[in-house]
């Protein structure tokens, strides 16, 4: 037991004439574990450009825009199921609003609703996050299927800069 100790470390080698106190302490680590970390700055999200390029991703700009397999109306073709989270909303931040399924059609509306839905379940999130999720759902992000949607709203946000 004494041997398994000391491999351990927790029986340190001395004799009984001398006292713990002449040992050195332990080397430093070794140079790349203790340098400092350079801190990551987060990419702040222009919210405009973000909801300019789902719109046209999603309807091309088109605020009249309907899908019917999926009742999706208007420029960000906005499914009744966001229309009742967002009011969810609404209501658990006590604000008295409520929006109508007619308010899909209305471009400036639906930016609101986006917006009012982004800034509840993504007010830390990147783009791609936001865009994924707006596609796919809550779990949007993890879905194979929105990789693509996420490439078509990157390409967009991307245009005016080259």
């Amino acid at each position: 037991m004494k041997k398994f100790l000391f491999t351990m470390g927790l029986i340190l080698p001395f004799n009984s004439s001398e006292k713990p106190n002449s040992l050195l302490p332990p080397p430093p680590l070794p140079t790349p574990y203790i340098q400092p970390m350079e801190p990551i700055e987060a990419t702040p999200i222009n919210n405009v450009e973000l909801v300019d390029a789902l719109i046209y991703v999603e309807s091309r700009g088109n605020e009249k825009a309907y899908a019917p397999s999926e009742n999706a109306a208007g420029c960000l073709q906005i499914r009744p199921i966001m229309v009742r989270e967002v009011n969810r909303i609404l209501k658990k931040q006590k604000i008295e609003r409520e929006f109508t399924l007619e308010d899909r059609w209305d471009c400036g509306l639906s930016k609101e609703m986006f917006y009012i839905w982004k800034d509840y379940h993504h007010p830390e999130s990147n783009e791609e996050k936001i865009a994924r999720n707006w596609n796919g759902g809550p779990l949007g992000f993890r879905k194979k299927l929105t990789e693509k949607y996420w490439m078509k709203v990157q390409q967009q946000l991307n245009h005016g800069k080259n």
